[in-house]
């Protein structure tokens, strides 16, 4: 048996951030604060989060053969990150983000994938035996969608969970929807999943059974500082979120995510899972950055501590 647990297939991209005090309409030039730049990508922060919350982490990922894949997988490393099956393409660029954040916290992002795009179901036939062999794989959509499907179909045939965050917001395929054991959408991806719009507990109930209707045993719909619906097999509960001061909610999701595939690698219920991760996500959008942002362990296991 392999010894990483869990296998996170996705994006990294060089993330480029501006702060300013409200974010640009139209045609408008306005002068920002702070920049910097750090890695990003959803799948490269979800392999950060999962990683420094203790988890054992394999991340597959496509860069390009320059300065900012490079930088990506040394920081991999730096994270404790196995990134030994990341892939150089010498053709196509790594991955940016361009990101605006205002002074609530809230952003706006451009994504030029590069790299990410030419992630194919090829690539992954190479390294088949790590999706076959972990307990558990997290995937989004930054990469292509066959790239996504195909994993899929390894995971199932293996009996290996396969959880999907359906970000950024696209439509899916029923047959893809059959193989995912947990997806975790937003309210506005599980509204572009259902039709439904998601504004509170009862819609976000209706887009789940929708959803589970699909074939989708586990349903998650974050909702930002509300928390988290959750519906399980015949079990749904709305697990309440955490009211902080907000700095900047770029990684908000991916560390959510990234926490409740730790927490049920290890073993814990779905309930505790989405508490768990809940706590995670909260802390992470009080700081600035993707995966700058996402907390340690014992900053979760604190929190309660220092939110009483």
């Amino acid at each position: 048996m392999n010894s990483v647990s869990i296998v996170v297939i996705g994006s990294s991209n060089t993330d480029m951030v501006i702060k300013a005090s409200h974010l640009p309409q139209p045609g408008e030039t306005i002068l920002g604060g702070t920049f910097f730049m750090n890695t990003g990508g959803k799948g490269a922060n979800q392999a950060v989060a999962a990683a420094r919350l203790g988890g054992s982490v394999l991340f597959i990922a496509k860069t390009g053969y320059d300065i900012f894949g490079k930088q990506a997988i040394e920081v991999f490393k730096k994270e404790g990150i196995d990134a030994s099956y990341i892939i150089k393409d010498k053709q196509q660029p790594s991955g940016v983000a361009l990101i605006t954040v205002d002074d609530n916290g809230e952003n706006c992002i451009v994504v030029a994938p590069g790299a990410n795009a030419t992630l194919t179901p090829e690539n992954i036939n190479e390294i088949k035996e790590k999706i076959e062999n972990a307990s558990l794989v997290l995937m989004q959509l930054e990469t292509p969608v066959e790239t996504v499907e195909y994993v899929a179909a390894i995971a199932l045939s293996k009996g290996v969970k396969f959880i999907l965050n359906p970000a950024p917001a696209a439509k899916l395929n029923d047959e893809l929807l059959k193989k995912i054991s947990i997806i975790t959408p937003n309210q506005k991806e599980a509204e572009m999943l259902t039709g439904i719009k998601v504004s509170d507990e009862s819609s976000a109930k209706q887009a789940a059974i929708f959803l589970n209707r699909k074939g989708i045993g586990t349903v998650i719909i974050t909702m930002g500082a509300s928390g988290a619906f959750v519906l399980h097999g015949n079990w749904h509960s709305m697990i309440h979120g955490h009211k902080v001061k907000v700095a900047d909610t770029t990684a908000a999701g991916d560390v959510f995510n990234g926490a409740l595939v730790v927490a049920l690698s290890e073993g814990q219920n779905i309930e505790d899972a989405v508490t768990f991760a809940c706590k995670a996500a909260a802390i992470s959008v009080t700081r600035l950055g993707a995966q700058a942002s996402a907390p340690h362990r014992k900053e979760v296991e604190n929190f309660d501590l220092a939110n009483t």
